[in-house]
């Protein structure tokens, strides 16, 4: 069975005992939580899409833990005019392991 979920803005495709890294969530690690935010569920040749969300599904989740990605550099340049900016960037992060896909 798989699922497609929104969290955060974006669409993930999930399986049961996926881990996948999604916006910073407010939760502890070691918590679970249930998103409810399932817009399409298959299973087989089945496959049951929302209008927008799947009525009765959910995703079970366990927070693995919070963290930093990878740093990237933005760099502005005009020429001619001696403007140079640089600036580094690390984005927030969830780790979540997909426990259960309760569909409806």
């Amino acid at each position: 069975m798989y699922a497609v979920i929104r969290t955060g803005g974006k669409q993930y495709t999930v399986r049961e005992g996926d881990t996948l890294d999604v916006e910073r969530l407010p939760h502890e690690p070691g918590s679970t939580i249930a998103i409810d935010e399932v817009l399409l569920l298959g299973e087989g040749a089945t496959v049951k899409a929302g209008t927008p969300y799947v009525p009765g599904a959910r995703v079970l989740c366990d927070v693995v833990e919070h963290g930093k990605g990878e740093k990237i550099i933005v760099f502005k340049y005009k020429n001619k005019t001696r403007y140079r900016r640089k600036r580094g960037h690390r984005q927030l992060y969830t780790r979540l392991a997909v426990k259960e896909i309760v569909g409806a």
